[in-house]
């Protein structure tokens, strides 16, 4: 086989030189290689400790009920839901890279594609373990589900509980199938290449008699664009359905038409600040330099830049809607104790974390920095779970009479909860990184080849040919 080697002028999307080969053994050897790193093994350790602070904490709660949380009246949602919209947001940065960035045809998204879907599958599932438990009945979630039975006891639809079960359970059924089925091609090719009968037998049984055949590969064009133009409206509707929970409350500072554009603005910030989070250590750990290049990391900065103006637009607006526009007095009351009240400081350092340090992104050299580049999606990370701790736990903390206001304090059964979903969220990283090839072999391959969606059968023939 003739190298056709990668060249796509002065910023290309993977670093030239790499071949057919070798785009699979260096993508391949992560998870078939013998032996695990070092800092594998550590890495596990942290996210199983944390992992297991979780599942006692939810076992206590199951016994003791939701008391064990700092929630009260009137802060009735506070670190719970939370941390529920905070990692509902995470998720959405795979979808939008995943989807829509595949209807818009950009090369760019093939590297850090399959990262990040799995990223919004596993913080999905983080997401939903609060609003189970919130209900005190986790046992009973079922009820949530408009199913046949003889009690006649039926969702009430009104409920933003519902709501959230309909909306989540759609984008992570969608998501969990785009990314399956975006994994074929390359578990049978991981199926090809392993060394052990048992895990050629697994990776068999996953790739579904994958053989690479022209009518595998046009079947496989036509259902990911079928899912990617089904995944694209959940992007917007998602979030949209999230942010109603609090929009069509009459609680000052939820009761506000912005929320919508505002929190799927929002979602895709933190979603890009956590892609960056995990990618750029992956990148060096696992010395994907050559296929996460520069050029990612630029672009997934912009994104994050231009989100983060949509986010800061949001906050400059808010407080005329409040004060100036709405004519409320509790509306006005409501922004000035956010700013000057007492949780104040968790309202300045939410502007100053998602407004203030991203503007350091303008800088070109700043966005092909990968440590300052990391320091500065952490940050905006924590801002953004700062933004919905504001809005949800501290808008409650002041209601329209002095006799029911009150104040928010967690647990240590908050902390266990937050941070065990934190440790289950980097176990399923791991795990994901260990056993499955993180980067789409195959889309490299093809852009190798310089070839489009139909020459993907091309790109499987010279293989073969290479393989002879």
């Amino acid at each position: 086989m003739d190298a056709r080697k990668l060249d796509f002028g002065q910023v290309p999307i993977i670093a030239r030189g790499h071949t057919f080969d070798t785009v699979t053994e260096k993508i391949s050897d992560i998870v078939l290689k013998s032996g695990t790193p070092k800092w594998w093994f550590g890495a596990f350790l942290v996210g199983g400790a944390l992992l297991t602070g979780l599942l006692f904490a939810l076992t206590v709660l199951v016994f003791k009920g939701v008391g064990i949380w700092g929630n009260n009246q009137p802060v009735g949602w506070a670190w719970d839901i939370t941390n529920f919209v905070w990692w509902i947001g995470i998720g959405h940065a795979g979808t939008l890279i995943s989807a829509i960035l595949l209807l818009l045809k950009q090369e760019w998204r093939t590297s850090i594609s399959r990262f990040s879907e799995a990223m919004t599958i596993f913080a999905v599932a983080c997401a939903g373990i609060f609003p189970v438990f919130h209900t005190g009945r986790p046992w009973l979630a079922y009820w949530l589900f408009p199913l046949p039975n003889t009690m006649g006891v039926w969702p009430q639809f009104r409920s933003p509980l519902v709501w959230d079960v309909f909306a989540v359970s759609t984008y992570a059924t969608m998501s969990i199938v785009f990314w399956y089925v975006g994994l074929i091609p390359d578990l049978g090719t991981m199926r090809d290449r392993a060394k052990s009968t048992l895990v050629k037998k697994i990776y068999g049984a996953l790739s579904m008699g994958w053989r690479g055949s022209t009518k595998h590969w046009s079947r496989y064009e036509t259902a990911c664009l079928l899912l990617a133009g089904l995944c694209t409206p959940l992007v917007v509707s998602v979030h949209t359905v999230v942010s109603f929970d609090f929009a069509v409350g009459i609680i000052p500072g939820w009761h506000t038409t912005i929320f919508p554009p505002y929190f799927v603005a929002g979602a895709v910030y933190s979603g890009f600040a956590m892609v960056l989070t995990l990618a750029i250590p992956a990148r060096k750990l696992f010395h994907l330099e050559d296929f996460i290049t520069t050029r990612h990391l630029d672009n997934m900065a912009k994104v994050m830049l231009a989100t983060g103006l949509i986010v800061g637009y949001a906050y400059a607006f808010e407080p005329f809607f409040g004060i100036v526009y709405s004519g409320n007095k509790y509306e006005r009351f409501l922004m000035y104790n956010r700013m000057f009240g007492p949780y104040a400081t968790f309202y300045w350092l939410l502007v100053l974390c998602n407004v203030v340090t991203p503007q350091f992104l303008w800088s070109r050299k700043l966005r092909s920095n990968t440590v300052a580049l990391f320091i500065i999606a952490i940050i905006v990370n924590v801002g953004m779970w700062l933004e919905r701790f504001v809005i949800i736990a501290i808008s409650l903390t002041r209601d329209f009479l002095p006799s029911s206001w009150g104040a928010f304090k967690p647990t240590i059964f908050d902390i266990m909860t937050f941070t065990g979903t934190l440790g289950l969220f980097l176990t399923l990283m791991l795990l994901f990184l260990r056993g499955l090839p993180s980067i789409p072999m195959f889309e490299l391959k093809a852009m190798l080849h310089g070839e489009t969606a139909e020459g993907h059968d091309e790109v499987v023939g010279l293989e073969a040919e290479a393989a002879v």
